[in-house]
């Protein structure tokens, strides 16, 4: 007589292996992680490596041939003293603040007037988008050209009755740095507008409609609507305009190359020549190090404003 014995239940069943291989969870794949390191090899192999390099020259005395002689604050002491440092360190702030801020507000400008999906709206933005696509020194030779004497400006002036405003805009101590400006200015303005049409078409319309609704005029929607949402893409142009301000080269130096008489001369444009014309690598290293500390200074305290307003 056969006996029927239950199945032990403490045995655990047996699960069909197949060949597969089956991945340990957790582990990255090499050919993911060789993705990863090579590029972060290359960044600071390029990057952070002559970075760090950097901020130790701007301790010493070098000429880029005998060995670098560490001076301390030598460098830094010589600022204070140094008159076209200063003039360089205004035209930067003003060059910040007129560059910087008509380039938010009228790529702002801009934004809101062709946020609106019409007819022709399109060439519109990609008229003003055209010059972001140039290069910054061809932007400049095309600029050279219209303020020559007896240029397209001048003959401009000129025809619409205006001769007595005919000018050496680029010789002359008083228009050299906010003619320079004008160029900067004409090819930034739809980087930023583009920036800002990403933010307005985030947009929620509903929150326009309910204001619309409790009776806000056109000024109070944007106002209370549409600025607050905007937080995040002004910390955006915030620092992408501070970045470019502070390192504002080609189109000065194809220009004037800080001229006349260093009228039109900012840090970057001093940094290169003390460093690469008149070879003192420790100066223009530690001039170097002072426009990373203005950048870093101005986009970390807005951004803690700003972190600070959202919590």
């Amino acid at each position: 007589m056969a006996v029927l014995t239950a199945p032990d239940r403490k045995s655990p069943a047996r699960v069909p292996t197949s060949g597969r291989r089956t991945r340990v969870p957790g582990r990255v794949p090499p050919l993911v992680l060789a993705f990863v390191l090579v590029p972060l090899l290359a960044e600071a192999l390029w990057v952070f490596w002559p970075a760090v390099q950097g901020f130790y020259l701007a301790f010493t005395k070098w000429d880029g041939v005998s060995p670098p002689r560490f001076t301390g604050l030598g460098n830094f002491r010589e600022m204070a003293h140094d008159d076209v440092f200063r003039g360089a360190a205004w035209h930067t702030v003003l060059w910040l603040v007129l560059f910087g801020g008509l380039s938010a507000v009228l790529g702002l400008a801009a934004a809101l007037l062709l946020q609106q999906e019409r007819r022709g709206v399109g060439l519109y933005r990609a008229a003003l988008f055209l010059p972001v696509v140039f290069s910054l020194v061809a932007t400049a030779l095309v600029w050279q050209a219209i303020y020559q004497p007896d240029g397209v400006l001048d003959r401009l002036l000129a025809a619409v009755g205006l001769g007595g405003l005919q000018h050496a805009w680029l010789a002359d101590q008083d228009t050299a740095l906010y003619a320079v400006i004008v160029p900067a200015l004409w090819r930034q303005i739809g980087y930023v507008m583009v920036l800002y049409l990403a933010g307005l078409k985030g947009i929620d319309p509903a929150l326009h409609e309910a204001a619309k609704v409790d009776g806000a005029s056109a000024r109070q929607r944007f106002r209370h609507v549409t600025l607050p949402q905007l937080r995040g893409v002004n910390a955006v142009v915030l620092s992408v305009i501070v970045i470019d301000s502070l390192r504002s080269f080609d189109v000065v130096w194809s220009l004037t190359r800080g001229g006349p008489y260093h009228s039109s001369e900012l840090l970057s444009t001093y940094m290169y020549s003390t460093a690469f014309q008149s070879l003192r690598l420790g100066y223009g290293s530690a001039l170097a190090v002072v426009i990373f500390v203005l950048a870093f200074g101005v986009i970390a305290s807005y951004l803690v404003r700003a972190f600070r307003e959202a919590d």
